[in-house]
């Protein structure tokens, strides 16, 4: 028992290491596979808005064909009044146009710009980046389904790192313990 209790303290460091190190690496990886997935949107809101609040017409940006977000990965836009009602869209789920939660509208008009994770039902997420003009908002998004695929295996991944370098250290240590000499 007394070397069980010998080789748990001294694995006991390696074994918080590993633990803190896998958390690092899937927090890093993780927050750059979703911040990565508003670098499109940015771009095409703050050009859009641009483009309105200079005078171009909501048709010139908005195509008449609508992505299907449950299904597509492709990038769309909604155009927003100063109130939040809706001029134009690229997007449908489930036929229409989703509606933004409540507040979305209201705090990116504090802000300037807003970006958020948007669930507008089950299975859809979406990546979303709302800019305020002088004359309303522009929100760009995509579906994140490839992303979340991404964290998905990045989860199971670091998972199995972790659990083999866990198990690899309690090993190493026991070995040492039970087949090393110690040195008195």
């Amino acid at each position: 028992m007394n070397k069980i209790k010998i080789i748990f303290k001294v694995w006991l460091p390696f074994a918080v290491a590993i633990s803190a190190f896998c958390a690092l690496v899937y927090g890093s990886v993780q927050q750059a596979f979703r911040q990565g997935a508003n670098d499109p949107q940015i771009q095409m809101a703050e050009d859009a808005a641009d483009m309105l609040a200079g005078g171009g017409s909501v048709d010139m940006l908005v195509p008449a064909s609508r992505v299907s977000v449950s299904k597509s990965l492709a990038p769309f836009l909604i155009i927003y009044d100063a109130d939040g009602n809706e001029i134009a869209s690229s997007v449908q789920l489930d036929g229409q146009t989703p509606a933004l939660p409540e507040g979305v509208l209201t705090s990116t008009k504090d802000l300037g710009e807003n970006r958020v994770t948007w669930q507008p039902r089950d299975g859809v997420r979406i990546a979303a980046v709302i800019v305020s003009y002088r004359d309303g908002f522009v929100l760009a998004g995509r579906n994140l389904r490839e992303v979340e695929i991404r964290e998905s295996q990045l989860t199971t991944f670091t998972g199995i790192l972790w659990i083999l370098a866990l198990v690899a250290t309690l090993m190493v240590v026991a070995f040492g313990e039970k087949f090393l000499p110690d040195k008195k």
